[in-house]
């Protein structure tokens, strides 16, 4: 039972397409688009997940200027109420590097305690929840998409789209950098902790490397750095493969629209919700999965859920 809740369901063979009267319109007797169209400006997570994302990094600002033992550091390694937190990608960093210097034996226990910390609340919470719920730069991502749409649906460029797999191209890459020169190299580029510590401690010039990423994405390939690039993003994808908590999608809910894959951060994860191609009755999202609840609040058949896998709906 457990190995079948963390399989995909891509290897079996695709269950037929619902004829028109097991559609969820049809059977509530309305027409298509007014059904599709019924949770059209639903933004009920989004309304959650925004204010928690803002609170979150302006305990870090309030920590810092008020002097207040909190949430102190930024997110590239912090302490909560005198709890020690490690990113985990600066972590392996860290574990590459003395692991040839022979240093690795005088890692402080609060290295240690702080990385498996956190390794334990994302993992709990599904892993890429960080993604979507805590990290600085993927809102302002998320708002730069918006732009990026707007200028393709009006024609005025192109969208580019790259493989997913490029992203283990940088994973090692960064951390094949760290063995090499010893450094953090990851840290000089990390969007991610240079926005955290300009909200902190005061912007630099390093935010024009951040202008750069976002107009990329504006005019170019959008999420360019959140699906392709950002190794702290594949960290924690490895980590919720197995993580419990993950968005459920029932396909006898389904009209087949993709409003969900549109508006899906990370759309291959939702590759189920086109006509004829899941594979079994119930779904669930992989570990790319961010759980940012998009995908939810624009279902109209409330064909997905946030769910404890092996559990059912839970939120």
């Amino acid at each position: 039972m457990a190995f079948e809740l963390l399989r995909s369901g891509k290897h079996k063979t695709p269950l037929k397409p619902k004829p028109m009267e097991e559609m969820p319109h049809t059977q509530l007797g309305t027409d298509y688009k007014t059904w599709c169209d019924s949770h059209k400006g639903t933004h009920k997570w989004r309304n959650i997940r925004w204010p928690v994302l803002i609170f979150m990094n302006l305990l870090f600002v309030v920590s810092f200027v008020f002097d207040l033992a909190i949430l102190e550091g930024s997110l590239s390694g912090s302490r909560l109420i005198g709890f020690y937190l490690m990113d985990p990608f600066n972590a392996l960093q860290e574990l590459a590097i003395t692991s040839t210097t022979g240093y690795i034996v005088h890692l402080t226990m609060n290295f240690w305690i702080g990385l498996f910390t956190i390794l334990i609340f994302w993992f709990l919470l599904g892993g890429r929840s960080y993604c979507s719920w805590m990290c600085p730069y993927h809102f302002l991502a998320e708002l730069a998409e918006k732009l990026h749409n707007y200028l393709v649906k009006t024609k005025k460029i192109k969208e580019h789209a790259f493989h997913t797999g490029l992203r283990f191209v940088f994973w090692f890459g960064f951390i094949i950098l760290a063995l090499v020169t010893q450094q953090l190299v990851f840290e000089n580029l990390n969007v991610v902790g240079i926005v955290s510590r300009a909200m902190i401690y005061g912007p630099g010039l390093l935010l024009f490397w951040v202008f750069g990423i976002l107009l990329f994405e504006i005019v170019y390939s959008k999420r360019f750095w959140c699906r392709y690039v950002c190794p702290i993003g594949t960290t924690w994808s490895f980590v919720g493969k197995l993580s419990p908590l993950t968005i459920k999608f029932e396909l006898d809910k389904c009209g087949y629209c993709r409003d969900c894959q549109i508006v899906c951060l990370v759309p291959h994860e939702l590759w189920f919700v086109q006509r004829g191609k899941a594979t079994q009755e119930v779904h669930y999202t992989g570990s790319d999965c961010t759980r940012c609840g998009l995908c939810i609040d624009t279902c109209a058949g409330n064909a997905l859920s946030y769910t404890i896998k092996g559990w059912g709906t839970v939120l």
